[in-house]
């Protein structure tokens, strides 16, 4: 071995004093380098346009499997298979309807997921056993890129612990996942701010499962009949739980600004930390978070702003959601389920 010839003066420890080299970051900008972790069946978490995905290779059980163990999710609950292009409707899925075409023609690359039979590509696990699958493409250039280069689809839920706060930064995946992932593809803040749509098409008619991206009027006027709202029961597709999506906080949720800005005295004046979501007057002794205007912006916002209530350390979040019609139906549906996590 050489000697070291030059120590610096006060340098960290490290061989001839300089400090030792950096350990290789887990974020990244580059589709290529998340496209060889997933060909390696490592865990990647990537942008979409709606939130972060925690992917794996949807083919492989054993890279599916540290998804579910990555979150904490029940492995009877199902992934949505994300694809580069809508030809992921006839790799993983089989017996899809007319109308699933017309749907991905109009609306892919979107935010919308589209229920169908599983198809044999598809590994069994990455559909909790399920013999349905959900299948979407994303609109965000990073994913669609890593996709194409991976060939194969990627099995995702969200990038967060399950039945908590979606992500729509890569700084919120770090916060949530940190070495349980191993590539960050860093795309930016989502700019849709909430889950896709998923409508069922594996029955007779259409059903929305869960509200979304694609707003309900729209899926309406493309399918040309009435869109059926699903049920409750078991988790046919991510997001049906009836507690989900939620801060540390309790949430609470009221129908307009004036009961809400008494819940949140009444909150306060007992000693409570209480942030406030929506468009609210002040309240002495609160916290207001306000999202930008219209529903599309509250979405937009909405996770951004119950991160924010935990960050200060809120112990009630008090919130208004926006009239729901459009996205305001789906910022409706997270609110509900937040507050039923309390």
């Amino acid at each position: 071995m050489r000697a070291c010839l030059f120590v610096r003066s006060g340098a960290p420890a490290g061989r001839c004093g300089y400090p030792p080299p950096a350990m290789p970051t887990r974020l990244t900008t580059d589709p290529d380098r998340a496209a060889r972790a997933l060909a390696a069946g490592r865990l990647v978490a990537f942008p979409t346009e709606t939130v972060y995905g925690l992917g794996a290779d949807a083919e492989s059980a054993r890279a599916v499997a540290r998804v579910f163990a990555a979150k904490g999710r029940p492995a009877d609950h199902p992934l949505i298979v994300h694809g580069a292009d809508a030809g992921v409707l006839e790799r993983y899925g089989r017996d899809a309807p007319g109308v699933a075409r017309t749907l991905a023609d109009a609306l892919w690359p979107g935010p919308l997921t589209l229920l169908v039979r599983r198809g044999p590509g598809v590994d069994p696990a990455a559909t909790g056993g399920r013999d349905t699958v959900g299948l979407r493409v994303p609109a965000h250039p990073l994913a669609l890129a890593m996709l194409a280069r991976f060939g194969r689809g990627v099995a995702a839920p969200s990038a967060n612990r399950f039945g908590r706060t979606s992500p729509t930064t890569a700084a919120h995946v770090e916060d949530d996942l940190g070495d349980a992932v191993d590539v960050v593809l860093d795309g930016g803040p989502s700019a849709v701010g909430v889950e896709s749509t998923i409508l069922d098409l594996t029955g007779p008619a259409p059903v929305l499962l869960r509200s979304g991206g694609v707003p309900l009027e729209a899926l309406r006027e493309l399918v040309g009949a009435d869109v059926r709202r699903g049920e409750g029961g078991p988790a046919r597709a991510p997001g049906m739980l009836e507690a989900h999506y939620a801060p540390r906080a309790r949430v609470e949720v009221h129908a307009d600004a004036a009961a809400a800005a008494r819940a949140a005295a009444a909150h306060a004046a007992r000693g409570a930390r209480v942030a406030v979501l929506g468009h609210v007057p002040d309240v002495p002794g609160t916290v207001t978070l306000r999202p930008a205007d219209g529903a599309a912006g509250y979405a937009r916002d909405l996770y951004r702003m119950l991160r924010e209530a935990d960050r200060r350390g809120a112990d009630v979040v008090v919130a208004v959601p926006p009239p729901p019609a459009g996205l305001g139906l789906a910022v409706a549906d997270r609110l509900r389920r937040a507050a039923a996590a309390g």
